[in-house]
């Protein structure tokens, strides 16, 4: 009887034996599943939210371009063209390249806006836009400063060539027309130049092509007067 209650001892023992065994793996199992299961969700969770955070950049480079865009003109604005500016003079100081800024002052336009309206001044600044566009290369960059006010950022120009360009750009706007309710009228641009070299500051800079632009402007229309003198004289 003894034999008998030993033996069915061990198979007991076996039995727990292999019953725990079989926990144990169940339990290796369910635990390896359960780390799989974490993983992926980890992984889809990552891909969430880099797809979140693409969306974000994404929407956020967006409202910086609307913000450094002139919606009328669909140029750089003051705050987009300053940007630009500072970035090609840390480009000029770092490579030791060369490159000029222009600024323009649209002249007559007022009179156009008081007289056929402010559509008639937007129509005016188009036009404007579109002869500078045909005068730069793709490298360049055009923006508006503000209300009448225009610059320009040349790359590798010398100071002759800068200033011939300047006098081209005069030239081709001062030969626009237009045409309001029967009316011709015809518009300018005052144009002043400075070199951009490694020594140049962005908002010095700035401050110096638009005093220069002053300057041209009051020869501008010093030259102006002899003529409109002449054509009285003679009417």
């Amino acid at each position: 009887m003894k034999r008998k209650s030993g033996v069915k001892t061990s198979r007991a023992a076996k039995r727990q034996k292999d019953a725990a065994a079989g926990n144990a793996l169940v339990r290796r199992a369910t635990s390896a599943t359960l780390r799989a299961a974490v993983k992926d969700d980890v992984k889809a969770e990552i891909r969430r939210l880099k797809t979140q955070l693409a969306k974000a950049t994404a929407r956020i480079e967006e409202l910086q371009a609307a913000a450094e865009t002139d919606f009328l003109l669909e140029i750089p604005n003051r705050r987009g063209f300053e940007r630009e500016l500072a970035r090609a003079i840390s480009y000029i100081q770092r490579y030791h390249a060369a490159g000029a800024l222009i600024v323009l002052d649209v002249d007559r336009l007022k009179p156009v806006n008081d007289q056929f309206g402010h559509a008639a001044g937007d129509e005016v600044l188009k036009a404007i836009v579109a002869v500078l566009s045909r005068q730069i290369r793709s490298s360049d960059v055009i923006g508006r400063l503000g209300g009448d006010e225009f610059a320009l950022l040349l790359w590798n120009l010398s100071e002759t060539d800068a200033h011939a360009k300047a006098a081209a750009l005069e030239a081709d706007v001062d030969g626009l027309s237009f045409a309001f309710e029967g009316s011709t009228v015809g518009t300018g641009v005052s144009a002043g130049v400075v070199l951009l070299g490694p020594h140049s500051e962005a908002g010095r800079a700035l401050a110096d092509a638009d005093r220069a632009m002053y300057v041209r402007k009051a020869q501008r229309r010093h030259e102006a007067q002899p003529l409109a003198s002449t054509s009285r004289t003679a009417s």
